[in-house]
C-alpha cells in the first residue's frame, strides 16, 4: 500500500515538496504481499523528474540534469524492487541515493521501510529516527516507525507515534488503520474498532482498513456483521485473500461447510500463506478468536 506524499527528486532539486495525496485506492487483483497487518508508507512516486519540474530541470547544467536523471533511475528501480517484494534490492537501491544524499528524509525513511519489510526492525527505526531529526514536521517517518515499533511489541509507543501523525494530520486514515493495529496488541478491541471505523469511513476505498474491522468485529462477537464485511469486501475485491480466508473460517464455524471449502480453494490459490497458522496469527496479526475458527477449519477439513 502506497501513498505518494513526497516527492524525492523534487526535494533533490531543492524546488518543495509536491501536495499530499491520498493514493489508498485498491485494484481488484490485491497483491498478496500487500496483506501484512503492519503498512508502511512510500515516500516517493513513478513520476519522473521531468513530468514534475521540467523547467527547473532544464534550467540545470547538462551534467546536473544527468545526476539528477540517475537518481531517478535509481528511485525507480526501488520502487520496483519494492512492488516486487525484492526488498533487499530496494534497500540497495535507496542506499545508493543516500550516499549521495545522507541528510533526504524520503531516501532514510524509504530504506527504512525496506528494512522493516525484512524484519531488520532496529535498522529500520535508526533510518527513521534520523528522518524524524532531519524532517520533523513531515508525517511518513513518525507512521512508518510506529509500524517498526509494532513488530518489537512496543504498543504503546507506536500508539504515540500515531497519534504524532494525526495530531500533524487529523485526515491520516492509514495513520487511524494502524493505531488500531495497536490497540489490538493490546486487547483494546473497542478502541480499535472505532480507529478501524474511523479510516475506512475517511477513505472507502482503503480496504484493509475494512478487512481489520470485519476481523476485530468477528474477536468481539458481533459475527453477523463481520462476516456481512467481509462478503461485501469479497464482492468489490475477488482476489482479497485475507478477506476469503478469514470467510472460511467464519462459515466453517457456522456449520456452512459449501461456502466455507469455496473461499478457502479461492484463497489459497491466491496466497498459500493462509495455510500457516503461525503467519496468520504473528505476520498478518489476525484477532485470536479468528485464528482459532481457521485452524477448527484447517484441522477438520
Amino acid at each position: 500500500m502506497i501513498r505518494l506524499i513526497l516527492i524525492l527528486l523534487i526535494f533533490l532539486l531543492g524546488i518543495g515538496t509536491a501536495t499530499p495525496a491520498m493514493a489508498q485506492s485498491v485494484p481488484s487483483n490485491l497483491s498478496t504481499d500487500q496483506l501484512q497487518r503492519r503498512e508502511v508508507r512510500s515516500e516517493v512516486s513513478s513520476v519522473s523528474v521531468s513530468d514534475l519540474a521540467l523547467p527547473q530541470a532544464l534550467a540545470l547544467p547538462k551534467e546536473a540534469r544527468n545526476f539528477v536523471r540517475e537518481l531517478d533511475e535509481l528511485a525507480q528501480k526501488a520502487l520496483t524492487a519494492t512492488n516486487q517484494g525484492d526488498f533487499t534490492t530496494a534497500e540497495t537501491y535507496w542506499t545508493k541515493i543516500i550516499e549521495q544524499f545522507p541528510d533526504n528524509p524520503a531516501a532514510l525513511s524509504n530504506r527504512g521501510n525496506a528494512r522493516v519489510s525484512q524484519n531488520k526492525l532496529a535498522e529500520a527505526i535508526a533510518d527513521y529516527n534520523k528522518a524524524i531529526e532531519i524532517a520533523p514536521s513531515a508525517t511518513d517517518p513518525y507512521l512508518n516507525r510506529g509500524t517498526a515499533l509494532e513488530g518489537l511489541g512496543k504498543w504503546e509507543d507506536a500508539i504515540a507515534d500515531y497519534n504524532h501523525v494525526l495530531e500533524l494530520d487529523p485526515k491520516d486514515a492509514m495513520a487511524y488503520n494502524n493505531r488500531g493495529n495497536a490497540k489490538a496488541g493490546l486487547g483494546q478491541w473497542e478502541s480499535a474498532i472505532a480507529d478501524y471505523r474511523q479510516a475506512a469511513d475517511m477513505a472507502p476505498t482503503f480496504a484493509f482498513a475494512r478487512a481489520n474491522y470485519a476481523l476485530a468485529l468477528y474477536q468481539i462477537g458481533q459475527t453477523d456483521a463481520a462476516i456481512r464485511n467481509m462478503r461485501n469486501l469479497v464482492r468489490k475485491y475477488p482476489n482479497f485473500a485475507d478477506m476469503r480466508a478469514a470467510l472460511t473460517a467464519a462459515y466453517w464455524a457456522q456449520g456452512k461447510r459449501g461456502e466455507a471449502e469455496s473461499n478457502w480453494v479461492a484463497a489459497v490459490g491466491l496466497d498459500q500463506r493462509y495455510k500457516d497458522l503461525d503467519w496468520v496469527a504473528n505476520v498478518r496479526r489476525w484477532p485470536l478468536v479468528m485464528v482459532a475458527a481457521l485452524e477448527k477449519f484447517q484441522k477438520l477439513q
